[in-house]
Parts: structure tokens; C-alpha cells; sequence
């Protein structure tokens, strides 16, 4: 009896450690931008982390329309050729970058000897012409010509000297040859081959389609679709922020330039312009671009980059920053947003200090 009576002990002594020990399931309503933390940020971290202060700015709603990426047209040079030829030679590829005055293809035409023997005939005309009257100025006096002869023979003078002019600037701007028959196609101006339509062998006409175009694509246009239920959001003037689909990470700042108030038959919008420049000529003519306008609205509040924002157990966080090793999570509450910022109604000031790039690394970190 005694021995039964020790086994049960034993159980029970057992049992209730097991008990003791055992993790209480209860529900955890702890506030986490209350609980203390102790994270010290490490070189390499602190390398590749933002800090920014808050800013209390104009809550701005964002409007995001589509557009395209097109061609300056002021800055936009189709070339044609008023001589006929066929291609000998191209010095060109589309992309290429090229300087005024540089050659890009050789044509070998019939036109440039008819050019030639017509600048013949017509210098030939003057001298004959000059002679005439020079002598008809002299039987003037003795009434042996009359004043309408020397006035017809003027009027011919200055009409064959108008044509001598215009075939010595034709041979002057294609610096044409007249011993090889050759004339050249010559680079207008500075600027980026962005259209190409010539090719050895090619026979070309004046009344052929452009053979190349040039922009310097140094400044470009993107065209807004505006649909007629956001016309009330867009004037003349208004700032903008463009985005591509080919690089979605850089915003490019603009404005609204002018505004086309007659509407596209074909896409039922109405067409604004952006004028931006291309430095880094990463606004490609042809590219697609969303344009971020924003609604101005009279009240402020504090701004937080997006990229500050954390969002965990559906309620919105960011870590605020007083050292490398004094860092805090601050639950705020969004307003509004657009695309750079998210307005917070919360308790802050612009001394605060906020980490705006690594946010979910760190809040993840101070929640081990």
C-alpha cells in the first residue's frame, strides 16, 4: 500500500512541474510602439539607410493619368532631297549622333549635270544680257532705244540672275560635283538620327517620303490623355511628376505647358502637353508614362515618404530615429496619399527624424 501510495506521489510531483512549466496561452494585446527596444544599427546598415526629417506640408492627392513619350516638334527635322539619285553610300545608322554639316550618304544623279549646264547657260545669259544693255543705254541718248527695252532687258537680267542663285545654293547645299555627277546629303543640324529610310542602292525622288530624321532629344513632349470627367483637375501651369514603363523608379518634374481643348476622334480624350527635359535621355520618343498630377487641398499635415511606411497586424508604423542606437516604432494614422507621400495625422514635429529606405528591416529587427 505504502509503495502504491509512493507512485502516485511521484505522478503528481511530476505532473504539476509539467504544468508549471508549460507556456500560459493567452492572448497578446501588447502595443508594440510601446515596448522597449535595443538596436544598434551596424556600418554596412547605416550605409544603405535614409534618414529624412518630417515634413508638414499641404496634403496633395494624387491624380495618375497615361500618356506618351514623343518628339519635341520645334526640334524635329525631316529631311528630303529635291535632286533625284540613287544611294551610293550611307554614313549612318538609326541611333547614331551626328554634327551639322557631316555627310551621311553619296548620291550619284543625272540632276546634278543638268544642274551644272543650267549654272553654264545662265552665267552665259548674264554676260549677254549685261552687254545689251549697256549698249542700249547708249543708243538711249541718241534716241536710238527706247526706255521699256532698257527696263525689259533689267527685268531679264534679274530674273536669270534669280535662277543662277537658286541652283548655286542647291549645288552648295548638297556640295554637289560636277565631275564625278555626285551631290551629298548633308546633317541640318546637331541632334540624334531617330527615323531612317535610306539605303545603298535606293532610288530616290523629291517627292519620296523623308530619308532620315534628326532630333537632339535633349528635350521632349509627353502627351497626356485627359478623359473629360478629370478636365476640372487640370489647368495650364499646373506642376506634374512623369513616370515610364521602362524606368518606374525615376520621377521626372514638369508641367502642364499647354493644353489642347479640341477633342482626339480617335482616343475620345483631350491632349495636354509636358514639356521635360532629357538629360540623361532616358525619355525615349514611343515610350509609355503615367503623369502624377496632384489636387492641392488647404489643410496640412505631416508627410512620410512611402517607402517609411510599415504596415503590420493592420495598423500603419514608422521607425523614428534619434541615434544609431536609440530607434522607436510610431504608430500613425494615414489621412490621404499620393505617389511620393502618405499624410499622418500624429504627433509629431520637424525635428523628428525617420528612416525612410530599410524601414521593414529595422522594424523587423526591433521586434525579435
Amino acid at each position: 500500500m505504502k509503495k502504491i501510495t509512493y507512485y502516485l506521489t511521484t505522478v503528481l510531483t511530476i505532473t504539476q512541474l509539467f504544468m508549471t512549466c508549460a507556456p500560459q496561452e493567452t492572448e497578446d494585446k501588447t502595443d508594440i510602439s510601446q515596448v522597449p527596444h535595443t538596436f544598434c544599427m551596424s556600418e554596412q546598415l547605416k550605409k544603405n539607410t535614409r534618414i529624412d526629417s518630417v515634413q508638414y506640408l499641404p496634403i496633395q492627392e494624387s491624380l495618375t493619368l497615361t500618356g506618351k513619350v514623343e518628339y519635341n516638334e520645334n526640334d524635329f527635322v525631316a529631311f528630303k532631297s529635291l535632286l533625284d539619285g540613287r544611294v551610293e553610300q550611307v554614313n549612318f545608322e538609326l541611333g547614331d549622333y551626328v554634327q551639322a554639316g557631316k555627310v551621311l550618304a553619296v548620291i550619284r544623279s543625272h540632276d546634278v549635270q543638268e544642274q551644272y549646264q543650267q549654272k553654264r547657260y545662265n552665267e552665259s545669259q548674264l554676260v549677254l544680257l549685261r552687254k545689251q544693255l549697256e549698249t542700249k543705254s547708249g543708243l538711249l541718248s541718241d534716241g536710238m532705244a527706247s526706255a521699256p527695252e532698257i527696263l525689259e532687258t533689267e527685268h531679264a537680267i534679274e530674273s536669270t540672275q534669280i535662277e543662277l542663285d537658286k541652283i548655286n545654293q542647291t549645288l552648295a547645299l548638297y556640295r554637289a560635283d560636277g565631275a564625278t555627277g555626285n551631290f551629298h546629303l548633308i546633317a541640318p543640324k546637331n541632334g540624334y538620327i531617330v527615323q531612317k529610310k535610306i539605303s545603298v542602292g535606293q532610288t530616290i525622288m523629291p517627292d519620296s517620303d523623308p530619308l532620315f530624321s534628326i532630333s537632339n532629344l535633349r528635350q521632349v513632349w509627353v502627351m497626356v490623355n485627359i478623359y473629360a470627367n478629370n478636365l476640372r483637375y487640370i489647368k495650364e501651369g499646373d506642376p506634374v511628376k512623369v513616370r515610364t514603363l521602362a524606368y518606374p523608379d525615376e520621377l521626372h518634374a514638369g508641367k502642364v505647358d499647354k493644353i489642347y481643348h479640341v477633342f482626339d476622334d480617335d482616343e475620345h480624350v483631350l491632349k495636354a502637353r509636358v514639356v521635360l527635359e532629357n538629360k540623361q535621355l532616358n525619355l525615349i520618343p514611343g515610350l509609355g508614362a503615367d503623369i502624377i498630377i496632384y489636387k492641392d487641398q488647404s489643410e496640412n499635415a505631416y508627410a512620410i515618404p512611402n517607402n517609411a511606411m510599415v504596415f503590420s497586424n493592420n495598423k500603419q508604423y514608422v521607425i523614428r530615429y534619434q541615434s544609431d542606437c536609440d530607434f522607436s516604432i510610431q504608430e500613425v494614422t494615414p489621412v490621404a496619399s499620393n505617389d511620393e507621400f502618405t499624410f499622418v495625422k500624429t504627433d509629431f514635429s520637424t525635428n523628428h527624424k525617420i528612416v525612410s529606405s530599410n524601414a521593414l528591416l529595422i522594424f523587423d529587427e526591433l521586434n525579435k
